[in-house]
């Protein structure tokens, strides 16, 4: 087997060496990134007089017929194929002829494909900001639909306070605001062109790396042709960042999954996000609710997995940095099928709002509320702490109603047992970010202005 770097060996490669290094079955998809950035580098050889224009024209012309064999589907590998991009290489010095042969001057496999795989995750990070966004857009929407609903709020697992059903939807909605900020973020360290690192020292021929990055778009030009070719922090972040978005996902999966047991009955599931039993006909399964958790320890295993690739690396390129595109197409791939069906899930499901308030309005869930009256009165809150806990503890023990004891109490009284009225508790959160109606209007003005910010963000690049 002929390979492009076969000059320098006697023989062809052990078929064992050939399986265990060839990345094509998984790199295809940075074909059309790899056929922009050899399209620029042909042109950056024309500037530098390298190539003459005749041959640049003819190398472009195979380039873009390349191109339009790999979308069409029409390209024929060859078993000498070891990646994408030795790959394309040998196409177009079949289709350039001899001018074909000047097309990897002054260029590395190296940055050749970091090069490909930053234009790829940019596109890739601008795909997730903005399926997280459309989930965000629809919690914001079922929260603007929740009106005055309330249901109870948990710590522990364990009814706390009631909260309006909007203020607990668009708290997930800030979790996904901040993974949007961090894609973005990230999105600018990627920015960073490596074309014309070469292998790691750069090269002694006229290139002009700063124009080539330019010309494809990047913000920025490597400033160090080591960093550049062996940089794979990058990945590595947007892995983190991916790994933390999924947490999140698993995390509103995990409410939907409890919301929708009978045992809760917060939440209808619409029958085309759900799906049943092969042995049970009664079934209604939040499937999309449990893979979101599930895919999360996936994501969470390619960051790890990664970072454990990187951590003894000498510098500079190392062949363990081919292990970074499987993690990284995966954990996109299934960040963005995550972020749709969960979307069309929250979109679709009914909230059961008259079981949500009557979770709500047991006469416990005003007890913070009796405290803090009690404050207002002048008493010390640890001792309004401790007459409310008792009272709680004697209506539990002596079976006796809360609203019972609360009147018959001398700090208390009648005026306290109004507390206890449905949905009051609720009404009385007036502090900023706080559960009240007022504030929660509020934060969804807010909320909106935000997701407005980052899609503007987003579509400026």
């Amino acid at each position: 087997m002929s390979t492009l770097w076969s000059g320098r060996f006697d023989g062809g490669p052990a078929d064992a060496l050939w399986a265990f290094t060839v990345s094509l079955q998984f790199d295809r998809r940075l074909a059309p990134y790899d056929v922009t950035a050899s399209i620029a580098h042909v042109r950056g050889l024309v500037g530098a007089q390298l190539v003459s224009r005749e041959e640049g024209d003819v190398i472009v012309v195979a380039l873009q017929r390349v191109g339009e064999e790999l979308e069409a589907g029409s390209f024929a590998f060859a078993a000498s194929d070891e990646d994408i991009h030795t790959a394309i290489e040998r196409r177009v010095l079949e289709l350039a002829g001899p001018a074909g042969g000047k097309l990897h001057t002054g260029r590395s496999r190296n940055d050749q494909v970091a090069t490909a795989l930053r234009l790829w995750t940019k596109e890739a990070l601008d795909e997730v900001a903005g399926a997280a966004l459309d989930l965000a857009d629809v919690l914001a929407e079922r929260a603007a639909d929740a009106g005055d609903v309330y249901l109870p709020g948990y710590t522990h697992l364990q009814r706390a306070q009631p909260v309006l059903l909007a203020h607990h939807l668009l708290a997930h909605g800030w979790a996904l605001e901040r993974d949007v900020a961090r894609l973005l973020d990230a999105r600018g360290r990627v920015d960073v062109s490596p074309l014309g690192a070469g292998a790691i020292a750069g090269s002694s021929l006229p290139l002009d790396p700063i124009a080539v990055g330019a010309e494809l778009g990047f913000a920025a030009t490597f400033e160090n042709s080591i960093d550049a070719t062996s940089d794979r922090d990058f990945v590595a972040e947007t892995l983190n960042n991916l790994a933390l978005l999924g947490v999140h996902l698993s995390r509103l999966g995990e409410e939907i999954a409890l919301w929708s047991s009978e045992e809760f009955g917060f939440l209808r599931l619409a029958d085309a996000y759900a799906t049943g039993s092969s042995m049970l006909p009664q079934k209604k399964n939040p499937d999309i609710a449990e893979l979101a958790r599930g895919k999360a320890g996936r994501l969470i295993g390619h960051a790890a997995g990664f970072l454990a690739t990187l951590k003894g690396l000498p510098l500079a390129y190392n062949r363990d940095l081919q292990e970074d595109k499987e993690p990284l197409f995966d954990a996109v791939d299934q960040a963005l099928l995550a972020l749709r069906a969960l979307s069309g899930l929250v979109a679709t499901a009914t909230f059961d709002h008259v079981r949500m308030r009557a979770a709500a309005d047991s006469p416990e869930s005003a007890a913070v509320d009796l405290a803090e009256w009690l404050v207002e009165q002048g008493t010390p809150f640890r001792e309004a702490h401790g007459i409310v806990g008792e009272l709680v503890r004697a209506s539990i023990e002596r079976h006796v109603p809360l609203a019972e004891l609360i009147e018959a109490h001398p700090a208390l009284g009648s005026e306290a047992v109004d507390l206890l009225e449905p949905g009051t508790p609720v009404s009385r959160r007036r502090t900023h970010g706080g559960t009240g109606p007022p504030q929660v209007a509020s934060q969804g003005r807010t909320f909106a202005a935000v997701r407005r910010a980052a899609r503007q963000r987003l579509q400026d690049g």
